[in-house]
């Protein structure tokens, strides 16, 4: 028997999820609970990669199951391909495991050609329905399998509708639909050299095709790389019976989920249109109507809807987001699967599944997407200034938030500016999948056309960025990058702020405040992830500032404090570089006197802020050179305060000049070759855990010191020397009992690799794994970007390592050091501070290799939370 490639809807069912893809899973599941799904068959993610193993080809196995297949479908339906009495019509639609909504093609009315569409006009008595199906088929297979582009078409469109002093598409007769039908095959042959394709046969097989091509296109490539998507996966393909909703004005078209994504109340939420096709919702060419008003058009459809939304709901216990298409009254269910939200809705709905008794508090936690939290984290508008401010237009509350930028109208001018670290604000008159990288770089998307389910509206509410969709009152002129609103011009560069919640757009910049990301559903869930990790979440913070907010989102302490960024201050500055430039022991001691009361006073800060919670403080890193000034009345300052001349201060800095600076003089290098750094530092540390102690003794302090960029155990005994006998001699001096650790960062492989050794001496481990990426990769961060889009490009790598942890290479590593550091020290303290700290797939990492804690940015604490909790979820420790 040879290898199955191809299922029908009733082969199959939920669980096939990865050989089906979800659009299939879901149509089987469908099918086999007896919802009015309109028969088809799928063809598996695994006859993708063998598409792509065979260099992008269908190879005759596969290709003669499709027309088995095909045979078996013409049975169910008693319609025939291409047949001049009872012709079948079908749609061709990608489904990957992963829902990517709007990633990848999707082509209607497959099987349509010169005479087919005769016969269809005849039986239906409706020639208007079959040329506005056939001109949609000539469109939509040009542009998606001969990749001719959309906007020809739409041309033509618009000329037949000035021409015939019309402005809805709905208004063209059926002889002016069959005019635009030829003038659009005489475009497709202009711009492909050959006519259109007539036989079913072939069309099907392009098709299929194009689906498994656009896997592999660029707005699926950005997806996947940004929600962690595998390229390995593929994608499956769905052939199924086409059902109408452009027939007339009994038919009609829709998108629903059964709770609302922005906010999670539990209504039916959802936008219909009447004589219409499924892409004219999503993609926003037609503002639709509310779902509400379905009732009155088709009360006894919508009725049935309303229960099988409670079927899909009670099924699948999540919300789900579904597609149907009602043909002469009778309902026809295309599509479920778990609907995109917010991360309000997502708390929400999370929460009360619970309540419902839909989910146990596990598996709701582990329906939320940790990185969507960050929306909840995020500026909304400062509540007196929205007062003042006068909205000069509303349209729909897409996806919440705030965003206030300057407007650009290009995908490519939003990338651009938002990496030059201007804040922008994309506006379309729609957008389409190819503008999802502006979209990323985006504060807020404002459209002209398209609903709550347009492509804008479902890519923002993934991505947790504001939009507002469906302007309809914005005449665009997107040539000229401007558009007129209320009387009033735009253009580029204009300053515009969006509330993504109530929809109110207004011409002018508002300034944004935090969000309060405290009690309530957001409460709700922290609380259970606390109940449930198992992972203790730190924070990576220098000021008190930082450390404050990250104690009000749940952090349990300090896991890297950098000192190094206390230096830059202009006070301190001075004496860094009188350090620097100091000929002996004495004058750098000198020099690093006068900072140590400063460093002490900014600790006494940070143990206040942390209230005897961990702080861990990392000794000076960077190389000397960092500190030294650049400007040449700079250094003619520092000669003078020196009593140097400038060419000496320029014979120093020309001394600390390093080819490679980050393999260079740093880290523990600068306290073997200045001793007196780890000295002073150690006073400061050491003084102020004293001083807060004695005014707060009922919190228990105890002060970690991590010497940086240890290679060699013998490196770590040295500097440890210098700060155990100088502790020691100011715990004594002061009469106190206090207990203090010293520790490492791991960032170099050796070290990693002689962790045991290492762990004699160092009685905790904190990972730095930016550095320790860098090492392993053997580059640097800096210059990496300028190849690593080739490298994502040939699929050489899927993510960017320094955002989502290489566990294969540099997880390893940190498993190999856990390892031995616990054999040698079995109540070693291990941690990981890199940037990599707040990524929800590296933190399940860490659990799973026995970490004690994870460090993060303070805006990321409550990801952390919570996906610390799904790793100990999916894999309890014992």
């Amino acid at each position: 028997m040879s290898h199955k490639y191809v299922y029908l809807f009733s082969e199959g069912d939920a669980s096939m999820r990865e050989l089906l893809g979800g659009k299939g899973a879901n149509l089987a599941e469908m099918t086999k609970i007896g919802l009015p799904v309109p028969q088809g068959f799928t063809i598996s993610t695994e006859a993708c990669t063998q598409y792509y193993e065979d260099g992008r080809k269908i190879n005759d196995e596969i290709q003669a199951q499709i027309m088995e297949y095909v045979g078996k479908m013409e049975e169910i339906t008693g319609k025939k391909f291409g047949d001049k009495t009872n012709p079948l019509l079908v749609s061709v639609r990608s489904g990957a495991r992963a829902s990517m909504p709007g990633m990848m093609d999707t082509i209607l009315n497959l099987g349509l050609n010169e005479e087919v569409v005769e016969v269809m006009a005849e039986m239906s008595g409706n020639p208007r329905w079959a040329y506005d199906c056939y001109r949609r088929f000539i469109q939509m297979y040009s542009d998606v399998v001969m990749e001719v582009g959309k906007k020809y078409f739409e041309q033509l469109i618009d000329e037949m509708k000035e021409k015939k002093g019309v402005t809805q598409d709905t208004e063209l007769t059926a002889e002016d639909l069959k005019e635009l039908a030829n003038q659009f095959k005489a475009e497709y042959k202009a711009k492909i050299g050959e006519d259109f394709p007539s036989d079913p046969v072939e069309q099907l097989m392009g098709a299929i095709k194009a689906v498994f091509r656009s896997w592999d296109n660029p707005r699926a490539n950005v997806y996947r790389m940004m929600n962690e998507i595998p390229y390995s996966w593929g994608t499956a393909v769905n052939v199924q019976m086409m059902a109408f909703g452009n027939m007339g004005d009994d038919c009609g078209t829709g998108v629903a989920f059964t709770r609302d994504p922005a906010t999670g109340e539990k209504k039916l939420m959802g936008e219909f249109l009447t004589n219409a096709q499924g892409e004219d919702v999503v993609a926003g060419v037609r503002t639709p109507m509310p779902i509400a008003q379905m009732a009155e058009k088709f009360p006894e459809a919508f009725t049935q809807f309303q229960s099988v939304c409670k079927t899909l709901e009670d099924h699948y216990h999540d919300m789900q987001d579904m597609e149907f298409t009602v043909e002469h009254g009778k309902l026809y269910m295309l599509q479920t699967r778990n609907g995109k939200r917010t991360a309000t809705a997502a708390i929400k709905i999370a929460c009360d599944l619970i309540d419902e008794g839909m989910k146990t508090e596990e598996d709701a936690l582990l329906m939320i997407d940790p990185k969507q939290l960050d929306a909840l984290l995020h500026p909304q508008f400062d509540p007196k200034a929205l007062k003042a401010a006068t909205p000069v237009a509303s349209a729909l509350a897409a996806s919440p938030g705030a965003a206030c930028g300057k407007i650009v109208f290009t995908a490519e001018d939003a990338v651009e500016q938002g990496q030059k670290g201007e804040k922008v604000v994309l506006v379309r008159l729609e957008t389409s999948p190819e503008d999802i990288e502006g979209m990323h770089h985006a504060q807020g998307i404002l459209t002209v056309r398209g609903g709550m389910t347009s492509h804008a509206a479902v890519v923002a509410r993934g991505m947790g960025t504001c939009c507002v969709s469906g302007c309809g009152a914005i005449k665009m002129d997107e040539a000229n990058k401007k558009f007129e609103l209320n009387g009033r011009t735009y253009h580029e560069g204009d300053y515009i702020s969006l509330d993504g919640t109530t929809g109110n757009i207004y011409g002018e910049a508002i300034p944004t405040v935090p969000a309060n990301a405290k009690g309530g559903y957001f409460g709700r869930i922290m609380e259970l992830s606390d109940k449930y990790r198992q992972l203790e979440v730190r924070t990576n913070a220098d000021t008190p500032k930082d450390a404050q907010q990250a104690v009000e989102f749940g952090a349990q302490g300090i896991g890297l404090c950098r000192t190094e960024h206390m230096f830059f201050d202009p006070d301190r500055i001075a004496a860094i570089r009188e350090m620097i430039c100091s000929d002996t022991v004495e004058q750098r001691k000198a020099a690093l006197a006068k900072l140590e009361p400063m460093q002490q006073g900014d600790f006494e800060k940070l143990y206040e802020a942390l209230e005897g919670k961990h702080v861990n403080i990392r000794f000076l890193d960077p190389p000397l050179h960092e500190f030294v000034p650049t400007e040449e009345k700079d250094i003619e300052a520092l000669a003078k305060a020196q009593g140097k001349t400038v060419e000496d201060i320029k014979a120093i800095i020309s001394s600390l000049h390093e080819f490679n600076p980050m393999m260079g003089h740093r880290g523990c290098r600068l306290a073997v070759t200045y001793p007196e750094i780890a000295e002073m530092q150690t006073e400061a540390v050491i003084k102020a855990a004293i001083n807060v102690s004695k005014a707060h003794p009922e919190w228990h302090i105890v002060p970690e010191i991590m010497i940086p960029l240890v290679g060699e155990v013998k490196e770590l005994k040295f500097v440890k020397k210098t700060v155990v006998e100088t502790a020691d001699r100011i715990i004594a001096e002061a009469g106190v009992d206090l207990k203090y650790k010293v520790g490492t960062m791991i960032e170099i492989p050796r070290a990693a690799l002689t962790a045991d050794k290492i762990a004699e001496e160092a009685e905790f481990f904190s990972f730095g794994t930016n550095d320790l990426t860098q090492m392993t990769f053997g580059f640097s961060r800096d210059d990496a970007g300028k190849f690593l889009s080739s490298y994502y490009e040939n699929k050489i790598y899927e993510n960017d390592p320094f955002a989502r942890l290489d566990q294969e290479g540099v997880g390893q590593l940190v498993k190999m050091a856990s390892e031995k550091g616990k054999g040698v020290r079995p109540d070693i303290i291990l941690g990981i501070c890199g940037e990599h700290g707040g990524d929800p797939t590296t933190i399940e990492f860490c659990h799973n290799v026995g970490l004690t804690y994870v460090s993060c940015s303070p805006f990321r604490v409550p990801i952390a939370r919570l996906a610390a909790a799904q790793a100990a979820i999916k894999n309890p420790r014992k």
